[in-house]
């Protein structure tokens, strides 16, 4: 049994040594692909700065195109619509800008499938829908504390 000591110190190292190697290996990969990602982060926050950028050129763009005060389209009482618009339709410059929106804040490409303009508040209350949310609103009597 001469060299069982030996053999198990032996054993006992090459073991040590193996688990350093390893050691080692693990964290210069992870220290490759953390540097990789920090480097595409830094790609995709640069690239999301210029878009925000141009996106802000084109709100610019835009409010100074649509710069007509809001009271004299109220005086009007009806906005401007381009010929063939239909009532709830946006038009084209508003889902340009609402798209690029979405994009920028998603961070890839967005569709917008459907959008239209909703009528104003007052057009929209009904008298009987007003009246039922009243009656369950007030039929939610909580005791009085006292």
């Amino acid at each position: 049994m001469k060299g069982h000591w030996f053999d198990l110190v032996a054993t006992a190292g090459f073991a040590a040594l193996g688990c350093a190697v390893i050691y080692a290996i693990v964290v210069r990969a992870l220290r490759r692909v953390i540097a990789e990602q920090k480097e595409d982060t830094d790609r995709q926050l640069s690239a999301l700065a210029m878009t925000v950028k141009a996106l802000q050129v084109r709100v610019a763009e835009l409010g100074v195109e649509t710069a007509r005060p809001a009271a004299v389209e109220a005086a009007a009482g009806v906005a401007e619509r381009t010929e063939g618009q239909e009532v709830g339709q946006i038009e084209p410059q508003t889902l340009a800008a609402i798209s690029a929106a979405a994009t920028a804040y998603l961070g890839k490409k967005a569709r917008i499938r459907s959008a239209r303009a909703l009528p104003a508040a007052q057009d929209t209350v009904d008298a009987w829908a007003q009246q039922g949310r009243v009656f369950v609103q007030t039929s939610h009597n909580p005791r009085p504390r006292g």
